[in-house]
């Protein structure tokens, strides 16, 4: 989104943290990790992250980890998730980055499945079971999570001028024409997140007769915005969101895919008011997972230890405020000033897809998808 819920340039100052983490970090620098015979790696002192542009890796933050450990940091920033697959497949046995940052748990499978990520030696214990069940293997950690959804305009979709959806197939019908931005997901993390979460939808609704691709191509032939990323579909065409205040705005859009705690930040930023929504409705939204993963061949000492850091409760606490997402950590929840917790909205039933079936799947179903768009 970039791919994230929202990027301003003021941010939250960054907690400092106490000793005990640099503790357990230069404790466990001091280790020897037992590790697969096969991993060979140098620490050279340096730390290079590849990653989108998540805007928790502060400025201040990243130079906290830098003083506690001494290693010096250097950032790849690449377009989204999907540009940091193809940078570990493209350098797959002469990786140039040791930690990834980002991949989420529609892209993490894949690269698993190509054997471009290392187990880790980070020690944690406090992450929650939700963050977990997508992946919990030894090969990449989550940091963040969110659901995706569509949200709208309340002050347009009120039930007067536009009615609220009830199903996905309302937005078919002739009052929604060019008026949905959906982010491509050949190109776009909450896009491909959104399909996927449509295949559950219509897998699962009372329809036989109708496959998940054939509502793509009646989106398809009522004009559905399709653009390349969140960015462009929530900032340029949204009308429920702050893009009304950014250079290029269009506002043709009234629905968007987006986070269901996107109006939650919305109202964080206004002084608890939004006129954004989440759209609520059965198997229509899916849980996205973000992680951190060792990269192979790179320094898995100076890797370990950033994730381990960035998992501490005085760095991913603050994951809602500084990256707009969830912290992965037990116990934890969004903040409740501004606004922010009461605007957002947890699925009652998002969508059931596993991490198995989506890498099973996925390079099908984007060739369908691709093929019920073109069929408009």
């Amino acid at each position: 989104m970039n791919n994230k819920i929202i990027v301003f340039s003021m941010l939250i100052p960054f907690m400092m943290l106490s000793g005990c983490i640099s503790e357990s970090i230069e404790k466990k620098l001091e280790e020897e990790p037992e590790m697969p015979e096969e991993y060979q790696w140098e620490d050279d002192g340096e730390l290079v992250i590849v990653t989108y542009d998540v805007t928790g890796l502060t400025d201040s933050m990243l130079s906290e980890f830098e003083n506690q450990t001494g290693y010096e940091i250097s950032i790849t920033k690449l377009e989204d998730a999907g540009s940091i697959l193809s940078h570990l497949l493209q350098y797959k046995g002469v990786q140039v980055s040791d930690l990834a940052i980002g991949l989420d748990n529609t892209y993490l499978q894949t690269a698993i499945d190509n054997g471009v990520l290392w187990e880790h030696f980070a020690n944690f214990s406090n992450i929650s079971e939700s963050a977990l069940t997508p992946y919990s293997g030894p090969l990449a950690v989550p940091f963040d999570q969110g659901y995706m959804c569509l949200n709208y305009d309340t002050e347009i979709v009120d039930g007067e001028n536009m009615s609220v959806p009830t199903s996905l197939w309302d937005l078919t019908e002739d009052d929604w024409n060019g008026k949905v931005a959906i982010p491509s997901p050949e190109t776009s993390s909450p896009g491909r997140a959104f399909m996927t979460a449509t295949v559950d939808y219509f897998a699962n609704d009372e329809d036989t007769n109708t496959e998940w691709t054939d509502w793509w191509t009646a989106m398809a032939e009522n004009d559905a915005i399709i653009t390349t990323g969140w960015s462009e579909a929530y900032e340029t065409h949204y009308t429920g969101g702050y893009g009304e205040y950014t250079e290029g705005y269009v506002g043709d859009a009234h629905v968007v895919v987006s986070y269901c705690h996107s109006p939650g930040v919305e109202a964080w930023y206004n002084g608890n008011w939004t006129k954004s929504a989440a759209l609520d409705l059965p198997r229509a939204a899916f849980h996205q997972v973000e992680y951190a993963a060792a990269i192979e061949g790179g320094n898995l000492d100076a890797a370990s230890a950033f994730i381990e850091y960035l998992l501490s409760e005085e760095v991913n606490v603050n994951m809602p405020t500084e990256n707009f997402m969830y912290s992965v950590l037990e116990d934890t929840d969004l903040p409740e000033d501004g606004g922010y917790r009461y605007h957002s909205t947890i699925p009652v039933q998002p969508a059931e897809v596993t991490a198995a079936q989506i890498a099973a799947n996925m390079e099908n179903w984007l060739e369908d998808w691709n093929t019920a768009m073109v069929a408009a």
